[in-house]
């Protein structure tokens, strides 16, 4: 007597699918990062964007940006820094300032901390002998909120 097909291809399909699923499962683990590690502190994080940074040289205004560091308890950013595009695409330095405002807040969190919730707008940034900085205040800019 013949044995029927099926029964041993239905077999191998269930075990390739398990074989891909596991396989797939142990790419995910060894890509995701470890929550026994802690994440930086938001400290050691903000001198690694001051290392990033560097020393924001630029040729022209066009070339400075500003990026939101840290963050406020009651929300938004605690300051903003210049930067210039002339020698750093900004990836690194995003992911940074991300990291360092994630970690601040879980910080802020487990301590109970509060702020005040005044907004601080993004003041831009400009080249002033040969190097990025955040514009001062102008009491003309703007209206307050």
């Amino acid at each position: 007597m013949k044995t029927p097909i099926f029964p041993a291809l239905l077999r191998a399909v269930c075990v390739g699918a398990l074989l891909l699923a596991t396989s797939a499962c142990n790419a995910l683990t060894q890509d995701a990062p470890d929550p026994a590690t802690p994440a930086p502190p938001p400290a050691a994080l903000q001198q690694q964007i001051q290392a990033e940074i560097g020393n924001a040289a630029c040729d022209s205004t066009e070339q400075c940006q500003t990026i939101a560091i840290g963050a406020k308890a009651c929300g938004g950013p605690e300051s903003y820094l210049a930067w210039s595009s002339k020698n750093n695409d900004g990836k690194k330095l995003k992911a940074l300032a991300y990291a360092q405002a994630e970690a601040q807040r879980r910080q802020q969190q487990n301590d109970g901390m509060l702020s005040t919730c005044s907004i601080i707008t993004d003041p831009g940034a400009s080249c002033v002998a040969g190097r990025c900085e955040v514009q001062k205040p102008s009491l003309n800019r703007g209206s307050a909120l």
